[in-house]
Protein backbone atom coordinates (compact mmCIF):
# COMPACT_ATOMS: atom_id res chain seq x y z
CA UNK A 1 0.00 0.00 0.00
CA UNK A 2 1.33 4.02 -0.52
CA UNK A 3 -0.36 5.80 1.78
CA UNK A 4 -0.76 9.81 1.51
CA UNK A 5 -1.02 11.42 5.22
CA UNK A 6 -1.77 15.04 5.25
CA UNK A 7 -0.70 16.93 8.48
CA UNK A 8 1.91 14.19 8.76
CA UNK A 9 4.27 16.66 10.77
CA UNK A 10 1.49 17.27 13.16
CA UNK A 11 0.25 15.81 16.59
CA UNK A 12 -2.38 12.93 15.46
CA UNK A 13 -0.99 12.38 12.17
CA UNK A 14 2.94 11.88 13.06
CA UNK A 15 1.83 9.28 15.39
CA UNK A 16 0.25 7.63 13.29
CA UNK A 17 3.03 8.01 10.85
CA UNK A 18 5.18 6.49 13.15
CA UNK A 19 3.04 3.98 14.07
CA UNK A 20 2.69 2.82 10.30
CA UNK A 21 6.57 2.60 9.96
CA UNK A 22 7.66 1.81 13.59
CA UNK A 23 4.98 -0.73 15.09
CA UNK A 24 6.19 -1.24 18.40
CA UNK A 25 3.55 0.73 20.14
CA UNK A 26 -0.46 -0.57 20.98
CA UNK A 27 -1.95 0.94 17.52
CA UNK A 28 -0.32 -0.79 15.07
CA UNK A 29 -2.65 -4.20 13.66
CA UNK A 30 -1.70 -7.10 11.74
CA UNK A 31 -0.30 -4.93 8.38
CA UNK A 32 3.28 -5.70 7.65
CA UNK A 33 4.90 -2.64 7.62
CA UNK A 34 7.04 -3.47 4.92
CA UNK A 35 4.32 -3.31 3.11
CA UNK A 36 3.58 -0.05 3.34
CA UNK A 37 4.98 3.23 2.06
CA UNK A 38 3.97 6.44 3.70
CA UNK A 39 3.99 10.04 1.90
CA UNK A 40 3.13 12.83 4.19
CA UNK A 41 1.90 16.20 3.40
CA UNK A 42 2.30 18.63 5.72
CA UNK A 43 2.06 23.00 5.24
CA UNK A 44 4.04 23.11 8.06
CA UNK A 45 2.44 25.74 10.08
CA UNK A 46 2.46 26.97 13.65
CA UNK A 47 0.79 22.76 14.90
CA UNK A 48 3.09 20.84 12.14
CA UNK A 49 6.96 20.42 13.54
CA UNK A 50 8.97 18.25 11.71
CA UNK A 51 10.61 17.17 15.21
CA UNK A 52 7.80 15.13 15.56
CA UNK A 53 8.94 12.39 12.37
CA UNK A 54 12.71 12.44 13.89
CA UNK A 55 12.41 8.67 14.75
CA UNK A 56 11.43 7.73 11.10
CA UNK A 57 12.82 10.89 9.16
CA UNK A 58 15.60 8.11 7.34
CA UNK A 59 13.04 5.22 6.99
CA UNK A 60 13.43 4.53 2.98
CA UNK A 61 9.87 3.91 3.41
CA UNK A 62 8.68 7.75 4.37
CA UNK A 63 8.68 10.70 1.88
CA UNK A 64 7.94 14.37 3.05
CA UNK A 65 6.13 16.71 1.06
CA UNK A 66 6.22 20.42 2.10
CA UNK A 67 2.86 21.81 0.88
CA UNK A 68 -0.49 22.78 1.31
CA UNK A 69 -3.77 21.10 0.72
CA UNK A 70 -5.12 23.86 -0.74
CA UNK A 71 -2.52 24.02 -3.12
CA UNK A 72 -4.87 22.27 -6.57
CA UNK A 73 -1.78 21.99 -8.78
CA UNK A 74 0.39 20.58 -5.98
CA UNK A 75 -2.02 17.84 -5.12
CA UNK A 76 -3.30 16.56 -8.31
CA UNK A 77 0.83 16.08 -9.18
CA UNK A 78 1.07 14.03 -5.88
CA UNK A 79 -1.91 11.58 -5.75
CA UNK A 80 -1.42 9.50 -8.26
CA UNK A 81 0.16 6.01 -7.24
CA UNK A 82 -1.13 6.23 -3.86
CA UNK A 83 -3.69 3.91 -2.70
CA UNK A 84 -4.96 5.51 0.09
CA UNK A 85 -5.67 9.12 2.16
CA UNK A 86 -5.75 9.43 5.72
CA UNK A 87 -6.37 13.18 5.82
CA UNK A 88 -5.10 14.52 9.26
CA UNK A 89 -4.54 18.46 8.11
CA UNK A 90 -6.60 21.01 9.92
CA UNK A 91 -7.37 23.98 11.36
CA UNK A 92 -8.38 22.43 15.08
CA UNK A 93 -8.24 25.42 17.58
CA UNK A 94 -11.66 26.43 18.64
CA UNK A 95 -10.21 29.82 20.59
CA UNK A 96 -8.43 30.32 17.19
CA UNK A 97 -11.33 29.88 14.82
CA UNK A 98 -13.78 32.28 17.28
CA UNK A 99 -10.78 35.11 16.77
CA UNK A 100 -10.67 34.25 13.15
CA UNK A 101 -12.66 32.07 11.29
CA UNK A 102 -11.59 32.01 7.67
CA UNK A 103 -8.47 30.39 7.98
CA UNK A 104 -10.54 27.24 9.18
CA UNK A 105 -13.02 27.60 6.21
CA UNK A 106 -10.43 27.40 3.94
CA UNK A 107 -8.32 24.94 5.11
CA UNK A 108 -11.15 22.55 6.53
CA UNK A 109 -13.38 23.13 4.00
CA UNK A 110 -11.68 23.60 0.79
CA UNK A 111 -8.41 22.28 1.47
CA UNK A 112 -10.92 18.81 1.59
CA UNK A 113 -12.25 19.30 -1.67
CA UNK A 114 -9.20 20.10 -3.65
CA UNK A 115 -7.78 16.58 -2.30
CA UNK A 116 -11.04 14.84 -2.79
CA UNK A 117 -11.28 16.06 -6.31
CA UNK A 118 -8.24 15.03 -7.07
CA UNK A 119 -8.41 11.71 -5.41
CA UNK A 120 -11.26 11.09 -8.02
CA UNK A 121 -9.31 11.83 -10.70
CA UNK A 122 -6.50 9.74 -9.48
CA UNK A 123 -8.70 6.65 -8.66
CA UNK A 124 -7.22 5.94 -4.97
CA UNK A 125 -8.87 3.29 -2.89
CA UNK A 126 -9.53 4.37 -0.33
CA UNK A 127 -10.08 7.68 1.52
CA UNK A 128 -10.08 8.11 5.07
CA UNK A 129 -11.35 11.65 6.61
CA UNK A 130 -10.29 12.24 10.25
CA UNK A 131 -12.74 14.63 11.94
CA UNK A 132 -14.77 15.72 15.71
CA UNK A 133 -17.53 14.55 18.16
CA UNK A 134 -17.22 18.24 18.18
CA UNK A 135 -20.10 18.41 14.71
CA UNK A 136 -22.46 17.20 17.13
CA UNK A 137 -22.33 20.09 19.24
CA UNK A 138 -23.81 19.95 22.97
CA UNK A 139 -25.93 17.30 23.49
CA UNK A 140 -27.68 17.32 27.40
CA UNK A 141 -27.27 13.19 28.52
CA UNK A 142 -26.79 9.91 26.52
CA UNK A 143 -24.23 9.42 23.87
CA UNK A 144 -24.32 10.39 20.27
CA UNK A 145 -24.60 7.42 17.39
CA UNK A 146 -23.23 8.10 14.05
CA UNK A 147 -27.08 9.22 12.91
CA UNK A 148 -27.27 11.77 15.16
CA UNK A 149 -28.17 15.53 13.44
CA UNK A 150 -25.07 17.82 13.05
CA UNK A 151 -25.43 20.76 15.04
CA UNK A 152 -22.05 22.63 15.45
CA UNK A 153 -21.14 25.70 17.67
CA UNK A 154 -18.37 27.17 16.43
CA UNK A 155 -16.57 28.39 13.68
CA UNK A 156 -14.22 25.18 13.71
CA UNK A 157 -16.99 22.14 14.29
CA UNK A 158 -18.91 23.92 11.55
CA UNK A 159 -15.91 23.70 8.99
CA UNK A 160 -15.34 19.83 10.43
CA UNK A 161 -19.35 19.22 9.72
CA UNK A 162 -19.04 20.94 6.18
CA UNK A 163 -15.94 18.93 5.40
CA UNK A 164 -17.91 15.89 6.21
CA UNK A 165 -20.77 16.61 4.64
CA UNK A 166 -18.42 17.15 1.49
CA UNK A 167 -16.72 13.92 2.15
CA UNK A 168 -19.97 12.09 1.91
CA UNK A 169 -20.97 13.86 -1.30
CA UNK A 170 -18.04 12.79 -3.24
CA UNK A 171 -18.85 9.23 -2.00
CA UNK A 172 -22.75 9.02 -3.24
CA UNK A 173 -21.53 11.29 -6.50
CA UNK A 174 -18.44 9.84 -7.32
CA UNK A 175 -18.51 6.74 -5.43
CA UNK A 176 -15.42 7.79 -3.76
CA UNK A 177 -14.65 5.09 -1.24
CA UNK A 178 -14.64 7.56 2.00
CA UNK A 179 -14.42 6.71 5.83
CA UNK A 180 -15.22 8.81 8.33
CA UNK A 181 -14.12 8.89 12.09
CA UNK A 182 -15.15 10.75 14.28
CA UNK A 183 -12.83 11.34 17.83
CA UNK A 184 -13.29 12.92 21.29
CA UNK A 185 -10.33 14.85 22.72
CA UNK A 186 -7.32 13.38 22.35
CA UNK A 187 -4.15 13.94 24.41
CA UNK A 188 -0.65 12.60 24.24
CA UNK A 189 2.84 13.29 23.83
CA UNK A 190 3.87 16.23 20.93
CA UNK A 191 0.58 17.83 21.19
CA UNK A 192 0.74 22.17 20.73
CA UNK A 193 0.53 23.30 24.10
CA UNK A 194 -2.56 25.54 23.03
CA UNK A 195 -4.67 22.21 23.48
CA UNK A 196 -6.13 21.53 27.22
CA UNK A 197 -3.73 19.05 28.91
CA UNK A 198 -0.47 20.13 27.14
CA UNK A 199 -1.12 23.79 28.25
CA UNK A 200 -1.85 22.90 31.88
CA UNK A 201 0.82 20.84 31.88
CA UNK A 202 3.20 22.71 31.03
CA UNK A 203 2.14 26.14 32.65
CA UNK A 204 2.50 23.77 35.84
CA UNK A 205 5.83 22.63 35.05
CA UNK A 206 6.94 26.18 34.26
CA UNK A 207 5.97 27.48 38.09
CA UNK A 208 2.81 29.18 36.47
CA UNK A 209 -1.10 29.28 36.64
CA UNK A 210 -3.66 27.33 34.93
CA UNK A 211 -6.87 28.94 32.99
CA UNK A 212 -10.40 27.10 33.99
CA UNK A 213 -13.30 28.06 31.73
CA UNK A 214 -16.39 29.67 33.61
CA UNK A 215 -17.77 26.68 36.31
CA UNK A 216 -15.13 24.18 34.75
CA UNK A 217 -18.61 21.59 34.85
CA UNK A 218 -17.76 20.79 30.94
CA UNK A 219 -17.73 17.07 30.22
CA UNK A 220 -15.32 15.41 27.61
CA UNK A 221 -14.14 12.05 26.66
CA UNK A 222 -10.52 11.87 26.62
CA UNK A 223 -8.80 9.25 23.97
CA UNK A 224 -5.28 8.70 23.79
CA UNK A 225 -3.76 9.32 20.45
CA UNK A 226 -2.38 5.99 20.37
CA UNK A 227 -5.63 4.60 20.70
CA UNK A 228 -6.97 6.90 18.34
CA UNK A 229 -3.94 6.30 15.80
CA UNK A 230 -5.08 2.21 16.20
CA UNK A 231 -8.64 3.23 15.40
CA UNK A 232 -7.33 4.91 12.26
CA UNK A 233 -5.83 1.74 11.00
CA UNK A 234 -8.44 -0.55 11.89
CA UNK A 235 -11.02 1.77 9.51
CA UNK A 236 -8.25 1.90 7.07
CA UNK A 237 -8.06 -1.39 6.65
CA UNK A 238 -11.77 -2.89 7.45
CA UNK A 239 -13.86 -0.66 7.37
CA UNK A 240 -16.79 -0.21 5.60
CA UNK A 241 -17.40 2.29 2.33
CA UNK A 242 -19.33 5.36 2.72
CA UNK A 243 -19.59 4.47 6.71
CA UNK A 244 -18.68 6.83 9.83
CA UNK A 245 -17.14 5.21 12.94
CA UNK A 246 -16.57 7.12 16.53
CA UNK A 247 -13.28 7.10 18.27
CA UNK A 248 -13.84 7.26 21.83
CA UNK A 249 -11.23 7.21 24.94
CA UNK A 250 -13.64 5.62 27.93
CA UNK A 251 -12.87 8.34 30.60
CA UNK A 252 -15.75 10.98 30.55
CA UNK A 253 -14.38 13.92 32.77
CA UNK A 254 -15.69 17.62 33.77
CA UNK A 255 -12.97 20.11 32.95
CA UNK A 256 -13.05 20.70 36.49
CA UNK A 257 -12.18 16.38 37.67
CA UNK A 258 -9.37 17.32 34.56
CA UNK A 259 -8.11 20.04 36.46
CA UNK A 260 -7.71 18.64 39.93
CA UNK A 261 -5.72 15.44 38.20
CA UNK A 262 -3.61 17.37 36.64
CA UNK A 263 -3.15 19.28 39.65
CA UNK A 264 -2.02 16.12 41.52
CA UNK A 265 -0.34 15.01 38.87
CA UNK A 266 2.37 17.80 39.20
CA UNK A 267 1.68 18.17 42.67
CA UNK A 268 0.57 21.30 42.70
CA UNK A 269 -3.02 22.70 44.68
CA UNK A 270 -6.06 25.10 43.39
CA UNK A 271 -3.93 28.34 43.90
CA UNK A 272 -2.34 27.60 40.47
CA UNK A 273 -5.98 27.73 39.09
CA UNK A 274 -7.39 31.12 37.86
CA UNK A 275 -10.45 31.52 36.99
CA UNK A 276 -11.47 33.37 33.44
CA UNK A 277 -14.47 33.93 31.84
CA UNK A 278 -16.13 31.14 30.04
CA UNK A 279 -15.76 30.88 25.96
CA UNK A 280 -18.52 31.68 23.70
CA UNK A 281 -20.49 29.37 22.62
CA UNK A 282 -18.97 26.56 24.66
CA UNK A 283 -20.44 23.61 24.67
CA UNK A 284 -21.79 21.91 27.77
CA UNK A 285 -20.97 18.25 26.67
CA UNK A 286 -19.89 15.94 24.29
CA UNK A 287 -19.99 12.27 24.21
CA UNK A 288 -19.98 9.13 21.59
CA UNK A 289 -21.10 6.00 21.68
CA UNK A 290 -18.52 3.77 19.55
CA UNK A 291 -20.18 0.44 20.05
CA UNK A 292 -19.81 0.20 15.96
CA UNK A 293 -16.82 0.43 15.91
CA UNK A 294 -15.85 -1.78 18.67
CA UNK A 295 -18.20 -4.51 16.83
CA UNK A 296 -17.38 -4.22 13.50
CA UNK A 297 -13.62 -3.65 13.57
CA UNK A 298 -12.94 -5.01 17.48
CA UNK A 299 -11.95 -1.32 18.74
CA UNK A 300 -10.68 -1.21 22.40
CA UNK A 301 -8.92 1.54 24.10
CA UNK A 302 -5.35 0.07 25.33
CA UNK A 303 -4.91 3.09 27.46
CA UNK A 304 -6.16 3.67 30.52
CA UNK A 305 -6.32 7.33 31.50
CA UNK A 306 -4.02 6.73 34.45
CA UNK A 307 -1.68 5.06 32.45
CA UNK A 308 -1.70 7.93 29.58
CA UNK A 309 -1.61 10.76 31.54
CA UNK A 310 1.50 9.27 33.14
CA UNK A 311 3.51 8.91 29.86
CA UNK A 312 2.35 12.09 28.66
CA UNK A 313 3.39 14.27 31.78
CA UNK A 314 6.90 12.52 31.41
CA UNK A 315 7.21 13.30 28.07
CA UNK A 316 6.70 16.91 28.13
CA UNK A 317 8.88 16.77 31.42
CA UNK A 318 11.36 15.35 29.48
CA UNK A 319 11.65 17.73 26.42
CA UNK A 320 10.83 21.37 27.55
CA UNK A 321 12.87 22.19 24.20
CA UNK A 322 10.06 20.68 22.28
CA UNK A 323 7.12 22.35 23.62
CA UNK A 324 9.21 26.03 25.15
CA UNK A 325 9.45 27.56 22.12
CA UNK A 326 5.68 26.79 21.97
CA UNK A 327 4.24 27.48 25.37
CA UNK A 328 5.59 31.06 25.29
CA UNK A 329 2.90 32.13 22.35
CA UNK A 330 0.08 30.81 24.47
CA UNK A 331 1.44 32.40 27.90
Amino acid sequence: MKLLVTGGAGFIGSHLVRSVLSPTGPSQPSVDPRAVTVTVLDALTYAGNLANLHAVKDDPQLRFVHGDIRDAQLVAALLPGHDAVVHCAAESHVDRSIAGGADFVSTNVLGTQTLLEAAVRANVTTFVHVSTDEVYGSIADGSCSEEQPLAPSSPYSASKAASDLLVLAYHRTHGLDVRITRCSNNYGSRQHPEKLIPRFLTRLLSGGTVPLYGDGHQVRDWLHVEDHCQALQLVLHGGRPGEIYHVGGGTELTNRQLTQRLLDACGADWDRVEHVPDRKGHDARYSLDWSKLRGELGYMPRYSFDKGLDETLAWYRGNPAWWKPLAGAQA
